[in-house]
């Protein structure tokens, strides 16, 4: 049971199971469920944190259960970077799109720092490296809107 519920929080509901481009569409569902929900800034913020929080669980379980290390049915990593890459941004259609491109491009290239997260293995490894690329997403998404370029 606990394999189970672990897969399907880990592939985002089955999503990370898509046979092309799981990584994607894994971080689509976040742009999806952020842009549904339009959360408050302090409800993003207990929404990563928990996302967080219970993505390094359930990916550890998950990397055990698939058999394979970093296994790319598991998505989670990318719900979650994506909630980082946009936080404490304006919630618009410009925003989201810049953050979900900026967040992708640096989760598929991995210049460092990020690569280095993978080193840490389990679920942190699995979780951290697309949570630092969020980051910097996000870091580069607030100097754009503080030069009030988008």
């Amino acid at each position: 049971m606990k394999d189970t519920l672990s897969k399907a929080v880990a592939t985002v509901f089955y999503v990370g199971l898509i046979p092309f481009a799981p990584g994607t569409f894994g971080t689509l569902a976040a742009v999806i469920f952020i842009w549904l929900l339009r959360p408050s800034q302090a409800c993003q913020s207990v929404i990563l944190v928990v996302s967080l929080l219970a993505g390094i669980k359930v990916s550890g379980i998950a990397e055990k259960a698939f058999g394979q290390k970093d296994c790319r049915h598991i998505v989670f990593d990318e719900f979650v970077g994506y909630l980082c890459s946009i936080i404490f941004l304006p919630l618009t259609p410009a925003y989201m799109v810049a953050a979900f491109i900026l967040f992708r491009v640096l989760d598929i290239l991995k210049p460092p720092p990020i690569r280095m997260m993978e080193n840490i293995g389990g679920g942190a490894g699995i979780m951290l490296d697309d949570v630092v690329a969020g980051v910097i997403a996000n870091i580069v998404l607030q100097v754009v809107r503080l030069a009030d370029l988008l």
